[in-house]
């Protein structure tokens, strides 16, 4: 008889999906959402939720519906050679080229820097990352049962903490909600999904969607169905709460503007909050929370990266990976959030195409038998659109013109792609390339890649 799991198991699971996506870096995204949407908040956090949330849901279920072991392993249906390319920069990614430095400057953020003069700033972050990213290493190489134990009290302290400040802002707000700023004016919608791409949830959730298969098998479930099922409801669980988080964040944020004025991240505006309704000891305790949070967070990243380039490296020892994986972090965390982000959302809007392709290619695979030609077709296309979308996000960052060769592609995809100023340009063409070969592979009748 199939074991069926009850509520108390689902909830269990979904706690543990949600610690795992919740980093005190997702906090900071939605409190400068709601600084800049202002009075279009409602529309810009709905945007955000698609991409903050709905993705990441759809990762974990295209992780249980499609039956591999690891991510690897499904996006080697496009081809074994894309497939150790795409997961390893995608562990760069949620790894040491952003997410983990990301964990060292939002603790330093929010932390560290309410209780530092301006003068002495730079030494501070200096001093503090190099700290941070040694404590990392240190306890990444001698992995203990303590980083569990502080993980499981910090993620209720981190609950109740923004429970009381929500709490407190619904009842008496910090000011009056003011005018949207910049792209949040006419497009905030469209400027919600960006800013979802920047918590990494989705990409993450290729990778973290294997710990929770696992656990459920754990529990006795192997049905597939029952897993695929045991799945969703964790997923929902977990998404629920990040989106009541999300939604209360912004609002803190869009309430904030008024007595705080506009700031470059959004660390500063929990801190604020902190320290006008809670005072010196609200500063203090979250403070110490965002700082173990962000602690426990980065080993996570730094263990997960160095376990997965030691299986593909073999002959590169885990801890070489992470000793020069801790000292990479050191060194980009330095560079500043605002700097991290602002270099980070080129990579995602290259990597975020390709991973929602695969994605969507997943929960279509039994339609089109598997076919490797549907798979290849369809990522070349998205590849093709991210990698310029890409290029082009990289400029706009860095406020240059285009580069000579890529004016003429951009103006191109303007002119043909629907929705390509929007950022999903990819889309259309994609969906049109899975229906004409996966017609083909149908009529064909004969799987190509092993599921």
């Amino acid at each position: 008889m199939q074991k069926k799991l009850s509520f108390s198991s689902y909830l269990a699971i979904g706690l543990m999906l949600f610690a795992l996506f919740f980093g005190a870096g997702n906090l900071i995204f939605p409190a400068q959402l709601g600084q800049y949407a202002g009075t279009n908040m409602w529309l810009a956090v709905l945007g955000f939720l698609i991409t903050g949330v709905g993705l990441p849901f759809l990762g974990i279920l295209a992780m249980g519906f499609s039956g591999s072991q690891n991510l690897q392993q499904l996006a080697s249906r496009i081809h074994p050679v894309y497939a150790v390319v795409f997961t390893s920069l995608l562990y760069l990614t949620i790894g040491p080229f952003f997410a983990a430095p990301r964990t060292g400057a939002v603790a330093f953020d929010i932390g560290i820097s309410p209780f530092i003069s301006a003068e002495y700033m730079q030494i501070a972050t200096i001093i503090f990352t190099l700290l941070f990213f040694g404590l990392t290493l240190w306890l990444s190489l001698n992995p203990a049962k303590i980083v569990d134990r502080v993980g499981k009290i910090l993620s209720p302290a981190l609950i109740v903490l923004l429970f009381a400040l929500l709490v407190m802002v619904i009842v008496k707000p910090m000011g009056v909600i003011q005018s949207p700023q910049g792209d949040y004016t006419s497009g905030a919608l469209i400027k919600g999904v960006m800013e979802g791409y920047n918590t990494m949830d989705a990409l993450a959730s290729l990778v973290f969607g294997i710990i929770v298969i696992n656990a459920i098998r754990s529990m006795g479930v192997t049905n597939k169905r029952e897993i695929l099922m045991a799945t969703a409801k964790a997923g929902a669980i977990a998404t629920t709460f990040l989106a009541i988080i999300y939604v209360g964040i912004a609002y803190l944020g869009a309430t904030s503007t008024e007595l705080f004025g506009l700031f470059d991240t959004g660390g500063p505006v929990l801190s604020g909050a902190s320290s006008h309704y809670l005072g010196t000891f609200g500063l203090v305790m979250l403070a110490v929370v965002i700082l173990l949070a962000c602690l426990t967070t980065s080993i996570g990243l730094i263990t997960a990266c160095g376990e997965y380039f030691n299986t593909i490296m073999p002959k590169i020892s885990y801890k070489v990976f992470v000793i020069f994986f801790s000292t990479f972090c050191f060194v980009i965390a330095n560079f500043g959030l605002a700097n991290i982000i602002t270099y980070s959302i080129p990579v995602l809007m290259f990597l975020y195409p390709l991973s929602v392709v695969l994605m969507i290619l997943t929960f279509l695979s039994p339609l089109f038998n598997h076919a490797r030609v549907v798979y290849v077709s369809a990522t070349v296309v998205a590849f093709m659109i991210s990698i310029i979308d890409g290029f082009k996000t990289l400029c706009k960052s860095l406020e240059i013109e285009y580069f000579d060769w890529l004016a003429p592609i951009i103006s191109f995809y303007d002119r043909v792609l629907p929705f390509y100023e929007e950022g999903l340009g990819w889309l259309l063409p994609v969906l049109v390339v899975i229906l004409i070969t996966g017609i083909a592979a149908r009529i064909r009748k004969k799987p190509t890649v092993e599921v």
